[in-house]
C-alpha cells in the first residue's frame, strides 16, 4: 500500500465517508465491522471513526482535527490507540511496531508479517485493560481483520464480548465472510457505501489525479476510489488499462514492465469477465468497449476464469516471477486468438 501520507494527514474525509462517520457517531456500541468490496475506504473510515471518538474539541462534523489528540493520531504516536496490522503494512504505513516486533525484524531473525500475528493481539488485550492516558477513553483499530488467523481471533474473543473499561473496536474488512462467526456476531455491521461516479472522479482530481485518468482509473478499478488512486499513482501508470489487450494478443511480456503476478492474475480477471459481458451482449465494467478485442466462445472464457482462478491462489507464492508472467501471457495470447 502507498497512502501513508494520506493517513498522517489531517484533511477532511471524503464526502461519501463523512455521511457515513455520522451515521456511525450516532450508534452506541463498543465494537464496530466496517465491511465491503476493497477500495470503498474501509481503514480511511475506521481511522476517521477513532479519531472523532478521541478528539478533545468534538463538532457535529466529527474531530476537530487540530487538539493534542488528533495531532498525536497523525504522527501515529497516540497513547490510547492500538492499531494492528500485518507487519508488512504497518512498515509501509509508518505505523509503529512493538520494540520485539521491530528488534526481531530489524535482526532479520524474521520477515515482517503477512497476517495479524497472535503476540500482537496479546498485546492489544493488554493495552485494553490500562488505564486511559488522555482520559478520553481508547480504541482499537483492526485492518484487514480477515488477516487474523483463527488463534489470533479467538484471543480477541473474551475481550470483544466484555471490554474492560472504556474502549473500542473498529474492525475493518474486505472478506467478512473469512472472519469467525463469534467475531462478526460481536460487532454492529456497517456496509461501506459505494461513491457516485461523479463523487468518486471528483476526489480522484482533489488528489491530483487528471480528469480524463480518473475516469479511467475508476473504470479499470471497478468504481473503488483508493484502488483507482493506488493505480494512478502506481508504477504501471494507467497505459495498461487501455493497451492490455493489445499486448496479450501480441504476447508483449516486457511491455507489462514490472507487475506481480498476482497484479497481472487480478487485471486478466477483470479482462475475462468483460470479455464474457461482450459474448452475451452486455456491456464491459473495467475496460472500454473499444479497447477489447472480438470475445472468443463463452466456453473458451468460462475455462480461462476457472484457470485464473486456480493461478490466483499461487500467485503471491515465491515461485519464478519471470516465467509465471510468461506462462499467463502465454495462455492470455491462446485464449484471445481462439475461435474454437
Amino acid at each position: 500500500m502507498d497512502c501513508s501520507s494520506q493517513m498522517r494527514s489531517a484533511t477532511p474525509p471524503a464526502p461519501w465517508l463523512q455521511s457515513q462517520l455520522a451515521h456511525l457517531l450516532r450508534q452506541r456500541g463498543h465494537a464496530w465491522l466496517l465491511h465491503g468490496p476493497a477500495g470503498l475506504g474501509q481503514l480511511e473510515l475506521g481511522l476517521t471513526l477513532v479519531r472523532a471518538w478521541l478528539c478533545e474539541q468534538p463538532g457535529v462534523q466529527g474531530a476537530c482535527g487540530s487538539c493534542g489528540s488528533c495531532h498525536a493520531l497523525d504522527v501515529h504516536a497516540h497513547a490510547d490507540v492500538c492499531v494492528l496490522m500485518p507487519e508488512v503494512q504497518m512498515l509501509a504505513l509508518d505505523w509503529p511496531l512493538s520494540e520485539k516486533a521491530q528488534s526481531e525484524i530489524d535482526e532479520k531473525k524474521r520477515k515482517p508479517s503477512k497476517e495479524i500475528r497472535v503476540e500482537a493481539m496479546r498485546d492489544a488485550v493488554e493495552f485494553c485493560q490500562r488505564t486511559s492516558a488522555r482520559g478520553h477513553g481508547k480504541a482499537v483499530l483492526i485492518y484487514p481483520a480477515e488477516q487474523m488467523n483463527a488463534i489470533t481471533a479467538n484471543a480477541l474473543l473474551k475481550t470483544l464480548e466484555e471490554p474492560v473499561g472504556d474502549v473500542r473496536f473498529v474492525l475493518a474488512t474486505e472478506a467478512a465472510h473469512m472472519l469467525l462467526p463469534t467475531i462478526r456476531s460481536r460487532c454492529l455491521g456497517h456496509a461501506m457505501q459505494w461513491p457516485d461516479a461523479r463523487q468518486a472522479q471528483a476526489w480522484l482530481q482533489a488528489q491530483g489525479v487528471a480528469a480524463a485518468d480518473a475516469e479511467l482509473a475508476l473504470r479499470a478499478a471497478g468504481g473503488s476510489p483508493w484502488q483507482a488512486l493506488r493505480m494512478a499513482q502506481g508504477k504501471q501508470g494507467l497505459a495498461w488499462c487501455r493497451q492490455l489487450p493489445r499486448w496479450l494478443a501480441q504476447g508483449d511480456v516486457a511491455a507489462l514492465g514490472e507487475i506481480t503476478p498476482a497484479q497481472l492474475v487480478a487485471a486478466l480477471q477483470k479482462l475475462c469477465h468483460d470479455l464474457m459481458c461482450l459474448s452475451q451482449g452486455a456491456q464491459p465494467r473495467y475496460f472500454a468497449a473499444q479497447d477489447l478485442p472480438k470475445p472468443p466462445a463463452l466456453r473458451v472464457l468460462l475455462r480461462w476464469s476457472k484457470a485464473l482462478a486456480q493461478e490466483m491462489r499461487s500467485a503471491e507464492h515465491p515461485w519464478n516471477a519471470g516465467l509465471m508472467l510468461e506462462a499467463l501471457v502465454v495462455q492470455a495470447r491462446s485464449v484471445l486468438h481462439s475461435r474454437a
